[in-house]
């Protein structure tokens, strides 16, 4: 551990970086059972209603890169209170929106925040924590969070059913000012800060993206979040409109993938104890590429058979996830801010890409996610296959 605990004390720590963490699933879940019914409500396309999650995403990912470098110079705490207020503000105002050009500049606004708080959340992961135990802090908290997008479209569909979606930006609302209060009772972890200017701070990114490997890590695992954001823009419209789901139904099946998904963090554990984490990785990447030919010739069958295909497809790349992110933050021995926001910059715009390329064809959205899946999982399969004996990788990597 690299620094004393936080005043919240260890298990505070834990409850509290579980919390902020949750930001992006719950803020993009929460309401994907409403996108059908809300392009009648705000009288405009499905293209538009989409637009209030891709420009989310990518917005989102470039205020990572705003905010990284920046909570290197200022400190955590004041980044992330700073980015909690913005969110609470900008989720309000996507609540009083009445058409879809209002909601889509206010969901811009809402990432904004909502980036501060997420990528502060890691760097203070790296800030406290060194190596296996690192990866340990960072499977629980994964598996915590992913509670987040099992419970939200159940909770989404709720609020639709009491009201509508706007008290889904409500719920958001509420839920940031609770994390602002817990914000307030953590203690700065950074020990040293950055004291050049603002301007060269964010030129730490540079420096960041000028080691090659951490860049050759970087290709390989920002990639597989793709498939994870195309299933996110296109599921409510397959199960609602493709298979003809209630939003209820729709948000269990959701659920369900969510389910799927929590197991990943726990498994990645309990496998890197036996088996070598390179095998791992291989063997994700190859069930990726397998499950993508299967939901292309089965997965229009029956909703549940879609389900059980997707589930874990989103598996694998959450099994991928705790290993490579601890093996690109061990390229970097500073600029741990500036190497977060990279990451998680590049996976965001990533699935932001993904979630374009699956809607580019609305009436073929199980095959365009097929394909997604398939090309996804041999790209990062070749990747990964070059690059795993490098000596900055095996040197980083867990032994059974």
């Amino acid at each position: 551990m690299n620094v004393k605990q936080p005043v919240l004390g260890p298990s505070g720590t834990l409850f509290f970086l579980v919390i902020v963490s949750a930001f992006p699933p719950l803020t993009t879940d929460l309401y994907l059972p409403a996108l059908p019914t809300m392009v009648e409500m705000l009288n405009t396309t499905q293209t538009m209603v989409n637009l209030t999650l891709s420009v989310y995403f990518v917005t989102y990912a470039l205020g990572l890169l705003f905010w990284g470098p920046l909570s290197e110079k200022f400190g955590r705490k004041p980044i992330m209170l700073l980015g909690l207020g913005i969110y609470v503000v900008a989720s309000l105002l996507c609540a009083m929106a009445n058409n879809v050009e209002m909601l889509i500049s206010a969901r811009l606004v809402q990432a904004f925040g909502g980036s501060a708080v997420t990528v502060v959340a890691t760097a203070i992961v790296k800030d406290l924590y060194d190596g296996r135990e690192r990866e340990k802090i960072m499977a629980t908290i994964m598996s915590l969070v992913i509670i987040a997008p099992m419970v939200a479209p159940v909770l989404g569909a709720f609020l639709l059913k009491i009201g509508s979606w706007h008290m889904m930006f409500v719920a958001l609302a509420i839920f940031g000012a609770l994390s602002t209060v817990l914000a307030f009772g953590f203690r700065e972890t950074i020990e040293q800060r950055y004291t050049g200017s603002v301007l060269r701070s964010w030129g730490r990114l540079a420096v960041v993206s000028n080691n090659p490997k951490f860049i050759s890590l970087l290709l390989i695992f920002t990639l597989p979040p793709m498939t994870l954001m195309s299933f996110l823009a296109a599921g409510s419209y397959i199960y609602i409109d493709g298979f003809g789901l209630s939003e209820q139904t729709f948000s269990y099946a959701f659920a369900f993938n969510a389910l799927f998904a929590s197991f990943g963090p726990t498994i990645y554990i309990k496998l890197s104890n036996r088996v070598k984490v390179s095998n791992i990785i291989s063997v994700c990447y190859l069930i990726l590429m397998l499950i993508g030919v299967l939901t292309y010739n089965i997965g229009h069958l029956s909703p549940w058979l879609f389900a059980c295909l997707a589930a874990p497809a989103t598996l694998m790349v959450i099994v991928t996830r705790v290993p490579g992110i601890n093996l690109m933050l061990e390229q970097q021995t500073s600029d741990t801010g500036s190497a977060v926001a990279v990451i998680q910059f590049c996976s965001m715009m990533a699935g932001a890409i993904g979630m374009t390329l699956v809607t580019l064809h609305p009436d073929n959205l199980i095959h365009n996610l097929a394909i997604i899946q398939f090309s996804i999982g041999a790209l990062a399969s070749i990747m990964w296959y070059l690059a795993k004996n490098k000596a900055y990788v095996v040197d980083h990597l867990t032994t059974p």
